[in-house]
């Protein structure tokens, strides 16, 4: 059982999520000095941020999608102790994907290299949980 390793990749997602809610987080704080902003709109959720500050905000936002089956499959892989160096491994391959598709995403935001790490991190997640539905249901 490697409880440590398959922590340290979920502590790196956490972390990145931490990073893109400060840096979001400072960006809306500096519109709203800077007056870039109508607060009526943007406190009813409709469009009004700065460009740059959404980009930031929906990298943040994408952080809650994917990831959540990750964190998910990584608490049942420790109670079911199933936690092992494939998993690990993998574990580190899609939180390599998600800083990759965050990267992009607040730099060039090309979509089509955005949606190939999207794309081989949700595979790897796939992946990941058929591998652990396997070896559940065959007593592994």
């Amino acid at each position: 059982m490697m409880f440590q390793a398959i922590l340290f990749p979920v502590f790196v997602q956490v972390a990145l999520t931490f990073g893109l809610l400060i840096w979001m987080g400072a960006r809306r704080g500096g519109d709203v000095r800077g007056g870039k902003v109508d607060l009526t709109k943007v406190g009813l959720r409709e469009p009004g941020w700065p460009a740059r500050t959404t980009q930031v905000a929906n990298a943040f936002s994408n952080q809650f999608e994917l990831p959540m089956l990750f964190f998910v499959l990584v608490a049942f892989l420790m109670i079911m102790r199933h936690a092992d160096v494939i998993f690990v491994v993998l574990a580190w391959v899609f939180v390599f994907t998600r800083l990759v598709h965050a990267a992009v995403f607040v730099t060039s935001n090309k979509v089509a290299q955005r949606g190939q790490a999207f794309g081989v991190g949700a595979l790897v997640l796939i992946v990941m949980w058929g591998l652990f539905a396997v070896e559940i249901l065959t007593g592994t």
